[in-house]
């Protein structure tokens, strides 16, 4: 299968490395309005944007930029065969290179924090057309295609370092006066390192700070927008580190949050950004960043809200509950209903949807928007149990 996967891949991205960028771009934009109609992309685009509280979105934006990041995300993928055959970066700018630049000359090493922005990979191909440099890689599953990739990423003499080796080899380039890419912006929530982004906790591994702290290397945020059919990269001005990891960190993470804020459709939204750190035994099917909850007659709301956030301590947890039975709690957003209309906002914030009720309606309500996943439960006993046996035993409730 790996194969024949592969051949495909083969067989479509020929005839893309001899059209020329415009060509590309314009395809891109219309596979991407075909990928907003697949649920999987659709519903983790919405729901994140819908999160990201910092960019306050209406949801008229938030199904807007939506398109526009799968959009993005199309063009990017189109645009790997016509970089792999490529002989230079043509188009490409880095608009205040001679910092960085001068820095390399003198043999210090440099660390650049980047995202997922726009083409993320022009950031590696034009830093290495221009400077040595290594990256840090994640494999993915597909091993002949990832060999493909590779060459297209250490086409200009850059080295990708695996995962596995990575603090290692990190510390030996930088100490050789080389550059290190980190691509930062992805979830991480087994690192101890949290902040605000975009308005929510997220996870983030402190790995940057850490290397910095140990070599005095410099970590500079490095962006990316598109310009027409171009690209443009910019530098921030080099953080280093001043004894705390964790405000370096922040100092780097609000950097690229700003970026992101300037041009949001540029930023890649099928990603879970704020993963919370796993309970340890929690059912598979009942984790989520974002929940709600649809409570009816009950007399135990309140306790069964601490349990919740037993299950849940950090993620985001909306609950509807009958009017009459209305209460407060700190960190659970608790919204009272009189009727099943009051139960079916236009609300993108959520992954998955528990439901107490049974009803139909509600269920098919919140698949149409980000739902992806519906649990049905008769009685709150019967979810605690089915979520954490061995915390919440069916003889305990």
């Amino acid at each position: 299968m790996l194969w024949i996967n592969y051949a495909l891949f083969r067989l479509v991205a020929f005839p893309l490395q001899f059209l020329p960028y415009p060509v590309l771009h314009f395809l891109g934009k219309q596979v991407g309005r075909l990928l907003y109609y697949y649920p999987k992309y659709r519903k983790r685009s919405l729901s994140n944007l819908a999160l990201a509280s910092s960019l306050n979105l209406k949801n008229d934006e938030i199904i807007l930029l939506a398109k526009q990041s799968l959009q993005n995300l199309a063009i990017t993928a189109l645009e790997y065969p016509r970089l792999y055959r490529d002989k230079a970066i043509i188009n490409a700018f880095c608009d205040n290179s001679e910092t960085v630049s001068h820095l390399i000359h003198q043999g210090k090493g440099v660390i650049f924090f980047c995202g997922h922005q726009a083409n993320w990979e022009i950031l590696f191909l034009e830093g290495t057309y221009r400077m040595p440099g290594v990256a840090i890689g994640r494999p993915i599953q597909n091993h002949l295609l990832y060999e493909w990739i590779l060459t297209l990423r250490q086409k200009f003499g850059g080295v990708i370092i695996p995962p596995k080796k990575a603090y290692k080899a990190s510390l030996q380039a930088l100490k050789a006066g080389k550059f290190l890419g980190i691509v930062g912006d992805q979830s991480m929530p087994s690192s101890s390192f949290y902040s605000s982004f975009l308005g929510r906790r997220a996870y983030t591994s402190n790995l940057p700070a850490l290397l910095s702290e140990r070599t005095g290397s410099p970590i500079i945020v490095a962006t990316i927008k598109r310009e027409k059919y171009h690209y443009r990269i910019h530098y921030s001005d080099p953080i280093f580190p001043e004894g705390d990891p964790s405000l370096q960190m922040k100092a780097v993470l609000d950097l690229f949050e700003k970026s992101i804020l300037e041009t949001p459709s540029e930023w890649l939204w099928i990603h879970n950004r704020w993963k919370q750190p796993r309970l340890e035994g929690l059912t598979p099917s009942c984790r989520s960043d974002s929940l709600v909850i649809i409570f009816k007659e009950e007399i135990s709301l309140q306790e069964y809200a601490l349990h919740l956030r037993t299950l849940y301590p950090t993620e985001q947890l909306t609950i509807f509950v009958p009017a009459h039975l209305y209460f407060t709690h700190e960190s659970i957003e608790v919204i009272p209903y009189h009727h099943i209309r009051d139960i079916l906002q236009k609300d993108y914030r959520f992954k998955l949807l528990i439901d107490f009720t049974n009803n139909p309606l509600i269920h098919r309500h919140y698949k149409r928007l980000s739902v992806q996943k519906v649990l049905q439960f008769k009685h709150p006993k019967e979810f605690f149990h089915y979520a954490f046996p061995s915390l919440f035993p069916s003889s305990a409730l």
